[in-house]
């Protein structure tokens, strides 16, 4: 402890003191030269001899009397786990000030300074500041259009695994990919500074985006169309099932959204009439993030779209095409690990969550009446 150099300073000066002492110094002379006071090395002589090393730790202190009861505390954390409306507060969120502010005015407690309040909120790992959105389950046949879908990721369909000539393709369309000329050239990166692009643009107009994604060999295909709608998603359609090995396959199945270019059981009967091969499947409605396409389309919008600073729509069709075949030269199948037994999971996590929510309301207005 003495001469080690992660020790920290105060262990390490009290072990100095018990090596120097059982060399014989006296407590002057250890005084002397640790520049420590007598007393000091007195003290914490008589505690080694006394105690061992258990003496050389500190002991326990009453420290500081609190000025907050926990009941205080808890009022203060109450309030953080309400929204700000059901306070009377006209904010969207609380802040650590805010509520400082609001359990002043409440009569919670006379004043707290806001580090308390960040304090006590960590203790409970509360953030009231944060936001997550979300969206309610819609669709009847939620559970069983994505264990289709899932199961598909998995190379099976209707409990039948593929063969070796069946294909699963996930397609949509990434819209509104705009044009925007900057009025001053965007600097490039150096030294301890980073890319600057400049806030000003002239929109140089939109163009849209449609690619297919092969889920178990990990191809894209893309083109670029002036607006989405059948017409331009049938072109992408097109495209992928005249090249092979899509177009001698015994079954191609495209994992699809509910946009209006593909929507319903016209879409699948068009798809079918046009190439018997093909079978198309909806994903559930509002549940896009079960298509793989939009884990590529998310790779496009970090690396080619953002930020946007492209002279003409000429360019960003360049640039995306461009790519394509970049990203087509090293890529592999996404590493997809949500299966059918976790969407069962989280539909039952759901359910027992929405039956507490109506067991918690009938409560509240029993009690109501009761009032």
């Amino acid at each position: 402890m003495a001469y080690g150099h992660k020790t920290p300073y105060r262990d390490r000066m009290r072990a100095t003191i018990v090596v120097l002492a059982a060399r014989g110094r006296s407590n002057n002379q250890i005084a002397g030269q640790t520049r420590l006071h007598v007393d000091t090395v007195r003290c914490w002589r008589d505690r080694f001899s006394a105690e061992g090393m258990a003496g050389l730790a500190d002991r326990k202190r009453s420290g500081r009397p609190c000025r907050f009861t926990p009941v205080q505390v808890a009022e203060v954390k109450a309030l953080a786990c309400q929204l700000p409306a059901q306070a009377g507060a006209p904010l969207a969120r609380w802040s650590a000030p805010e509520l400082a502010r609001q359990a002043a005015a409440d009569g919670v407690v006379e004043s707290v300074s806001v580090s308390t309040v960040r304090r006590w909120l960590a203790q409970d790992a509360l953030k009231p500041w944060q936001h997550h959105s979300w969206i309610f389950i819609r669709d009847p046949q939620f559970a069983a259009k994505g264990a289709r879908v899932l199961s598909l990721y998995a190379r099976v369909f209707n409990a039948v695994p593929l063969g070796p000539d069946e294909y699963v393709v996930s397609a949509d369309e990434k819209t509104s990919i705009q044009a925007r000329c900057r009025c001053h050239p965007t600097l490039a990166p150096g030294q301890a500074r980073a890319m600057r692009v400049n806030h000003e643009y002239d929109r140089g107009g939109a163009t849209a985006y449609l690619a297919a994604w092969d889920v178990h060999r990990g191809q894209v295909f893309g083109r670029c169309e002036p607006t989405t709608g059948i017409a331009p998603f049938e072109a992408l359609v097109e495209q992928v099932m005249t090249q092979e090995p899509y177009a001698s396959a015994k079954r191609v199945f495209w994992v699809v959204d509910n946009g209006s270019s593909h929507r319903g059981q016209a879409s699948i009967d068009r798809m079918a009439k046009r190439r018997p091969n093909t079978v198309l499947i909806h994903t559930p409605i509002h549940a896009s993030w079960l298509n793989q396409i939009e884990i590529y389309f998310s790779v496009v919008q970090r690396k080619v779209v953002a930020p946007n600073d492209f002279t003409n729509l000429d360019q960003v069709r360049d640039r995306l095409r461009a790519f394509e075949d970049r990203y087509n030269a090293t890529a592999q199948p996404f590493q997809w690990k949500f299966t059918t037994t976790d969407l069962d999971d989280l539909l039952a996590r759901l359910d027992r969550r929405e039956q507490e929510e109506r067991s918690r309301r009938q409560e509240e207005s029993s009690l109501d009446l009761a009032a």
